[in-house]
Parts: structure tokens; C-alpha cells; sequence
């Protein structure tokens, strides 16, 4: 089993999201991939705690795993009934 690098920095523009990894390498993500984020406020998309694990989001309770996101991975709770 292979461990995914580490997310080193998390940045922001008008329709993607981008994560610098240790290993040097940078993915771009649209932000259409995650609407918890699409939706978020500037403020609550810098809040971003990383870890080995990826990228968390306390105030809007996101989480995004770096394994997936290298996988091509967007949102999986998107098709999933939200609980009232």
C-alpha cells in the first residue's frame, strides 16, 4: 500500500483549488468537484487544517483525502440523502 505525499499548501482562485504536495508535485481541483467549498466563504476556505491524511475544513465539515484527489475523486457524499 502506497502513502499518498503530503499536502504542504492549499491556495484558492475563483474556480479551482490548488494543493502543493511534498513530493513537488501540484493538482488543480475544481471547486464544482466539492460545493461545501464552492459555497464556502473566502475565510472559511483559508481555515484549512492538512495533515498526512489531506485536507480538513472544521467549519464547513469537509474533508478531502489527498489519495483521492489524485485519484480524479470529487465529493463523494454528493450522492448520498442529506440527513434535515
Amino acid at each position: 500500500m502506497s502513502i499518498s505525499p503530503e499536502p504542504i499548501a492549499v491556495r484558492f482562485d475563483d474556480d479551482s483549488f490548488w494543493v502543493d504536495l511534498e513530493d513537488g508535485r501540484t493538482l488543480g481541483i475544481p471547486l464544482a468537484w466539492f460545493p461545501r467549498l464552492l459555497h464556502a466563504t473566502p475565510a472559511q476556505r483559508e481555515a484549512v487544517s492538512l495533515s498526512r491524511a489531506g485536507l480538513h475544513w472544521e467549519d464547513i465539515d469537509e474533508d478531502i483525502s489527498i489519495a483521492g484527489l489524485i485519484a480524479g475523486r470529487g465529493d463523494q457524499t454528493r450522492n448520498r440523502k442529506e440527513a434535515a
